[in-house]
């Protein structure tokens, strides 16, 4: 059955066009991993499925008898006196039919006779539709996806208290416990710890029915969809099976298309020579026209450009000490300790990894140590000569163009060479002249890092460095970490991406207090 049917879908922002007439039916228990490079379209695919964004051309159409779920940012969850309260509002339906029933038994006190048996009779089924809905286990239903998502710890907490990280994670469990019959889902781990990934991914592959599903974390993905949606030069392929099928399946089409390619190319080089040689000679003039009729009339077969690969090299000035920071007592936090006193030290080709739950004090220990923000107690002892980089993991998208971004970090550059440095980062020319508040979230990650890298450093702190990058973007980005030859604090979920790069773990969660 069909829950979802698109057809004929256009979509451009200014002279950029993402989709053309892309055309597909979603069925119901599908669970689709929808993949593509930066910038080919994913998160304006999902805004334009759940009507966010009106599509230029096309229609898109649900069925009208099933529920979709997506997470939704402007939700505001503040209104709520505690995350638990929050997270019961996704049976809000079931809580209403309650106190109806409530209000039906109080009205059996005044009714006539003739009314009783109605209102005992709506009073029960509507006590059965609860029963049937598992009303009476709607806390350890929210227990269960609490726990599995990582904030049980803070259910009775007032949502005003949350960070962006916690906030999307409570988001997301409201979603799993809607249960809606499709599912739509934009990196769902970028803010979860592995046990909790580890959860989901349990969770998804036994979800009975459909979810969309955008990821970078690519074995995640194979893990829990079996059909993908490719996005790739303005079209969407449809290709079945898992992450890894596709790719296969995906290599062996672009080879039979290249072959194909290369043999239409080498009849149009001969038509196109025999038109030339022969077109004004009376003899063949009429064989000639009509090489030039077959020509027009030939369906040309295009191949996918070429997009352009990132280079990261992060460029480095030597640490003249050993250590290059150690803390005395340090304690972080805001309004309150996160952590026991701290006493760490750093030293020179130390690549550290720093892990923990969300909301522990990661970021907070990463700015701590940079000096962004006052400790609560101790202090941090940092070498004179320490020449620092930072990735910060979520800043203010600037309506500035890319270039003037970029070139406002590096004044003394020229223009000619701020654009090479943002090319050797896989952006284009019309990335680079765009601004960039309208680029995909992995292409301002692009410019971002293009502002750290440039830099001599001998100490680079990144924050998830590698949340909304696509999958080629990601592996340069480790290979450059390796390569790198200073020291590198990293905050990062993603054990696979760490695991080669450093040669610590700091585990927050044996510093809560």
């Amino acid at each position: 059955m069909s829950i979802l049917s698109v057809d004929n879908l256009t979509q451009g922002f200014g002279d950029k066009i993402l989709f053309n007439d892309v055309s597909f039916k979603l069925l119901r228990g599908e669970h689709i991993g929808l993949v593509g490079a930066n910038g080919e379209g994913k998160t304006s695919f999902m805004k334009l499925i759940t009507n966010e964004l009106l599509p230029d051309s096309g229609i898109i159409e649900w069925n009208s008898k099933i529920s979709v779920g997506y997470m939704d940012q402007n939700v505001n969850i503040d209104d709520y006196e505690s995350v638990g309260q929050f997270l019961k509002s996704a049976f809000k339906d079931l809580y209403s039919m309650e106190a109806n029933i409530t209000e039906l038994y109080e009205k059996m006190e005044f009714a006539r006779e003739d009314e009783l048996q109605k209102i005992m009779d709506k009073a029960s089924n509507l006590q059965g539709v609860l029963e049937e809905s598992d009303f009476y286990s709607i806390d350890s239903k929210v227990d269960a996806i609490a726990y599995g998502i990582g904030i049980k710890e803070f259910l009775w907490r007032n949502p005003n208290n949350l960070s962006g990280g916690q906030r999307s994670k409570v988001l997301l469990a409201k979603l799993l416990l809607e249960k809606p019959d499709i599912l739509l889902l934009d990196e769902p781990t970028n803010h979860l710890d592995e046990e909790n990934i580890d959860w989901l991914e349990s969770y998804l592959k036994s979800y009975e029915n459909a979810f969309i599903l955008i990821s970078h974390d690519t074995e995640f993905m194979n893990e829990v969809v079996n059909i993908i949606y490719n996005l790739e030069n303005k079209k969407l392929t449809r290709y079945v099976g898992n992450y890894e099928k596709f790719l296969e399946q995906h290599e062996l089409q672009k080879e039979q298309l290249q072959r194909d390619y290369n043999k239409q190319q080498n009849e149009i080089n001969k038509l196109e020579d025999y038109i030339r040689k022969n077109k004004t000679r009376a003899a063949t003039a009429a064989q000639a026209k009509s090489r030039e009729k077959k020509l027009k009339k030939m369906s040309k077969i295009e191949i996918n450009k070429i997009k352009p690969k990132p280079h990261f090299n992060f460029k480095y000035s030597k640490a003249p000490w050993q250590v290059l920071f150690k803390t005395k007592n340090l304690v972080i936090g805001y309004d309150k300790p996160l952590t026991k006193p701290l006493n760490l030290q750093m030293e020179r080709d130390d690549k550290i990894a720093i892990t923990g739950a969300n909301g522990i004090g990661k970021t907070t220990l990463l700015k701590s140590l940079m000096g962004i923000i006052n400790p609560i107690g101790g202090k941090v002892i940092l070498d004179d000569h320490i020449d620092m980089g930072y990735y910060e993991q979520e800043v203010f998208a600037s309506d500035n163009i890319v270039l003037d971004e970029v070139w406002n970090e590096y004044p003394h550059m020229n223009r000619t060479d701020v654009r090479k440095i943002l090319a050797r980062c896989g952006l284009t020319d019309e990335h680079i002249n765009s601004e960039v508040s309208v680029l995909s979230g992995g292409e301002q990650a692009k410019v971002r890092l293009c502002q750290v890298i440039n830099k001599p450093s001998n100490i680079l702190f990144l924050d998830e460095p590698t949340n909304h990058l696509d999958v080629q973007a990601k592996e340069e980005l480790k290979r450059a970490l390796i390569a790198y030859e200073g020291s590198i604090i990293l905050v990062s979920h993603d054990k696979e991406f760490y695991k080669d790069i450093v040669n610590k773990v700091w585990d927050c969660e044996k510093w809560r207090v």
